[in-house]
């Protein structure tokens, strides 16, 4: 009776260790299955060549901004003689891959300014189309950073892609509408470089 009564107890057991190994591992699945993957690393493949950043640096932030920006009805000043809407204040949020905000843009100049205190000043060099007739172009600047400490310390460049929006110019801008205001809302990829 006892050899019967440690058998039953060692199936017992075994039963109960491989019925918790099952639960256990069903339930890291579920969890796992929840969690995001990782991002894969930010490529330059797809960009024209002329919004490219040269070799030799790194990405420091990948973000994603939503914004307004506002433009006015006035004389051009690249282009005398011509009227046109020029844009005056730009302002967006910008998230990082995880969906938190840590930086603001804002302007003029154009300034990225990270929640911990560093920021950059940005001086376009480059344009590059980008499909659909609304939305900015991609674009390319230098990048001047300020003297606070941080993650935008060291930036030498910053790329602007995947845009939507933001230039929807097509309400009239004559002599007689010079001082008008238009705002319009986008979106676009602001990614931030440095020396490797």
């Amino acid at each position: 009776m006892k050899s019967t009564h440690n058998i039953l107890w060692a199936y017992s057991k075994s039963a109960a260790v491989t019925l918790a190994m099952v639960t256990g591992t069903a339930a890291l699945i579920t969890a796992c299955a929840g969690v995001a993957p990782l991002p894969r690393e930010y490529t330059q493949d797809q960009l024209d060549a002329s919004v490219m950043v040269p070799s030799g640096h790194v990405v420091v932030l990948e973000t994603t901004a939503s914004g307004l920006l506002h433009y006015e009805c006035k004389a051009n000043a690249d282009t005398a003689g011509t009227i046109g809407w020029v844009l005056v204040r730009p302002e967006a949020d910008l998230l990082d891959r995880t969906g938190k905000t840590v930086a603001k843009y804002s302007g003029p100049p154009a300034t990225w300014t990270h929640i911990d205190g560093s920021s950059v000043v940005g001086t376009q060099v480059a344009l590059a189309p980008r499909v659909g007739a609304t939305n900015l172009p991609q674009q390319l600047s230098t990048g001047a950073p300020g003297a606070t400490p941080g993650v935008l310390q060291n930036v030498t460049y910053i790329q602007r892609v995947k845009t939507k929006g933001g230039q929807d110019l097509s309400k009239s801008c004559t002599q007689a509408d010079i001082g008008d205001k238009l705002t319009t809302s986008y979106q676009a990829d602001y990614i931030f470089w440095k020396a490797a």
